[in-house]
């Protein structure tokens, strides 16, 4: 089984990456993640996250339960183990810079890329444009975007999300070397 982990900034748009990647590659799978933000409109416990309050993820954080955990946007995040143990396909991890590089100290096999936007003005534009969050939470992950962003270096591959068509090419071309291992 093969691990592909996607990071980069809020808004790049690794969900829509992922979905594509998934929908051409049945050989894949992607992990769900845990987190303590609560859930938006039309997202399901268990599908989208395991929406954990604050003690509840504390304590099993404390169990060693989980992968990677950060703090994003105010918020607890973190792969549970048991979402790589239960695993029956190759595994894309969905997280943020922070996260990425626990898993790297953690699973170091693991393939990484980094999804970067064309312009900080254009992950602006696709955070407004998405109306999940109020004012003050895009310029919270807006400034978080400008740290995360600095970390490109640390990605062997890295791909920008200039064109969706293209940028899904790469993903499913690079899911498909590491996958076939």
């Amino acid at each position: 089984m093969a691990v592909l982990v996607v990071t980069g900034p809020s808004g790049v748009g690794k969900g829509t990456l992922i979905r594509a990647l998934l929908a051409r590659r049945d050989d894949y799978e992607l992990s769900v993640s845990a987190t303590t933000r609560p859930p938006r409109a039309g997202e399901v416990d268990g599908r989208d996250y395991h929406f954990l309050t604050p003690e509840e993820f504390e304590h099993r954080l404390a169990r060693g339960e989980f992968l990677e955990h950060a703090v994003y946007a105010g918020h607890l995040y973190g792969t549970p183990r048991s979402e790589v143990e239960r695993a029956r396909k190759n595994l894309v991890l969905e997280i943020e810079v922070q996260g990425a590089r626990q898993v790297r100290e953690a699973l170091p096999e693991a393939t990484q890329v980094f999804i970067a936007p064309p312009s900080e003005e254009a992950l602006r534009d696709r955070l407004v444009g998405r109306r999940t969050d109020r004012p003050e939470e895009i310029e919270r992950r807006l400034a978080r975007a400008k740290e995360e962003l600095a970390a490109r270096e640390e990605f062997s591959r890295v791909i920008v999300n200039d064109d969706l068509d293209r940028a899904v090419d790469e993903l499913v071309k690079l899911a498909a070397t590491i996958g076939d291992r």
